[in-house]
């Protein structure tokens, strides 16, 4: 395999391209295509925009030529799964599996689609969307809107077969609608969209914090349900390593009790961590409903992996999430101990040339320190 990084014309090419995406979507994109108007449009728009660009292969072919950097630094192996990158589009925007041949062409190591779940979810009542520019993060209340786990389902592992590099993990999570039920109603709802999953995609992530939703979080209110949901999950049998995604915003003691449980099951990875609803000292209309991402994720998001893997050592891989839009910040994740660093805003605040920026800027910090690999660096701040 050659690398963007091993040519010099390629490498310059790469570079400059990155550089007039960046001056274009911040002075003419962003303020004029995206920006004037509502983020729920927005985001509208976008889908559009992705469904359509996937079925033009010359353009597919420019994107991967000129913006995919790579860089045999930047590989690297987490829970058995290869990645060309440690670099991923998180959950929470792709929910319907419409953008894995852009992310694929544009360089992404991996994608997570969903979250999903065993039935169609109209999801809330919209805005699902509202922008604060002022603390680079938009506050969410989709409510797990998507077309049903089967399709979703069917969409990535379609994906993953025909990507050129990026791996596929799908986000399942209990439908938000008013069919939900008891305990065992829930369990059994993940458990209809694991096994739709298995063996279908790189991965799979339990959302067991989606904090949009009517019922609420039921499954990380006690570890006995917790436990109960995934002794249930582990009678799925599936070759794919499986993550949890968890909430924020818990008191250490719990969060703990919550993470031993896991331990002793069929989990190999936790996503650290779903979106902050703590809104102190931030201005915020009182009645826009949702949790908060980007820019008020990174401070705690990067102290609970550090945190986790401090405590943990090596029992759980993990997927550092939340306000990374500089390649510092992605490394500071690293080093705190996360094996792969996910992302949203960041792609929404600085444009799809952002993946470009943090995997060469990447780079550069883990051979300026004398890495030679990104899991050489992971968690040795951790200490």
């Amino acid at each position: 395999m050659s690398y963007v990084s091993d040519s010099f014309w390629h490498d310059a090419v790469n570079k400059a391209t990155c550089d007039l995406f960046t001056f274009g979507y911040k002075h003419v994109i962003k303020p004029n295509f995206v920006f004037n108007v509502p983020p729920d449009e927005a985001h509208d728009r976008m889908i559009a925009f992705c469904r359509v660009v996937k079925h033009i292969p010359p353009l597919l072919w420019a994107e991967r030529t000129m913006l995919d950097y790579t860089d045999p630094i930047l590989e690297t192996t987490v829970m058995g799964v290869d990645f060309a990158n440690p670099f991923g589009l998180s959950a929470g925007l792709d929910k319907n599996c419409d953008m894995p041949v852009l992310l694929d062409n544009a360089g992404f190591g991996f994608e997570t689609v969903g979250s999903t779940t065993s039935r169609p979810c109209p999801g809330n009542a919209k805005p699902w969307f509202h922008r604060l520019p002022e603390y680079d993060s938009m506050m969410v209340h989709v409510g797990l809107a998507n077309i049903g786990s089967d399709k979703v389902i069917d969409r990535a592992e379609k994906a993953w077969t025909h990507a050129h590099d990026m791996q596929m993990s799908v986000s399942i999570a209990r439908t938000n609608d008013d069919k939900c039920g008891d305990l065992d109603e829930g369990i059994e709802d993940y458990c209809i969209s694991m096994r739709r999953a298995a063996g279908r995609t790189a991965m799979v992530e339990v959302n067991v914090s989606c904090p949009n939703t009517h019922v609420g979080e039921p499954f990380t209110a006690s570890p006995e349900a917790l436990d109960k949901l995934f002794t249930a999950l582990d009678k799925v049998d599936r070759p794919q390593p499986t993550l949890v995604k968890m909430p924020l915003n818990k008191p250490w003691g719990e969060f703990r009790e919550l993470l031993d449980v896991l331990a002793e099951h069929n989990v190999q990875g936790v996503s650290l961590a779903n979106l902050n609803k703590d809104r102190t000292g931030l201005a915020i209309p009182h009645e826009w409903e949702g949790g908060l991402s980007g820019g008020p994720c990174t401070a705690p998001s990067e102290a609970l992996v550090a945190k986790v893997r401090r405590e943990y050592g090596d029992r759980f891989a993990i997927a550092g999430i939340g306000g990374v839009f500089t390649p510092e910040q992605a490394y500071a994740r690293i080093r705190a101990g996360a094996d792969l660093v996910m992302f949203i805003s960041s792609l929404m605040y600085r444009g799809p040339q952002q993946i470009t920026v943090l995997k060469r800027g990447l780079a550069e910090l883990l051979r300026r320190d004398g890495f030679s690999s990104v899991s050489e660096a992971v968690g040795v701040d951790a200490e």
